[in-house]
């Protein structure tokens, strides 16, 4: 029968486990995943509107599967390079991941749902202004 660890015994193995720097290289890999997934969201997008204006294909649902990978891609890639900096500055990294997570999931959701009431108003032929001040547009 295997042996019960101690809790002094355990501690001392999970201090072995962390890291001994903070994760530059993670921080890296974010930040370019986040920036590759988010080009290849634009362009996806840009593709439905040309072809919109070409051929007048629907614009909406927004949510296909290709531009919702590349946009969690784009969500993934922003949380792992936030969180990693914010290890960097000395937060703990169950701390950091959560406060990336909660940023990302916030701020890329009201993103959407902006650009899915923009797509609305293009294909329906009354476009207005942008107005990022006004919250209730958002949601």
């Amino acid at each position: 029968m295997p042996e019960e660890i101690s809790a002094q015994e355990l501690e001392q193995l999970l201090q072995m486990i962390t890291l001994p720097q903070p994760p530059y290289l993670m921080a890296g890999v974010g930040l370019l995943m986040g920036v590759l997934c988010g080009l290849t969201f634009g362009r996806q997008v840009q593709n439905k509107l040309d072809g919109w204006k070409q051929d007048r294909l629907p614009l909406l649902p927004l949510a296909t599967a290709e531009i919702t990978l590349s946009y969690s891609g784009t969500l993934i890639g922003v949380t792992l390079f936030i969180g990693c900096c914010l290890q960097i500055f000395g937060f703990s990294s169950g701390v950091a991941l959560l406060v990336a997570l909660l940023l990302s999931l916030l701020t890329g959701g009201a993103l959407f749902a902006q650009l899915e009431r923009l797509m609305e108003q293009v294909e329906s032929g009354n476009f207005k202004a942008v107005d990022f001040d006004n919250f209730d547009e958002f949601f």
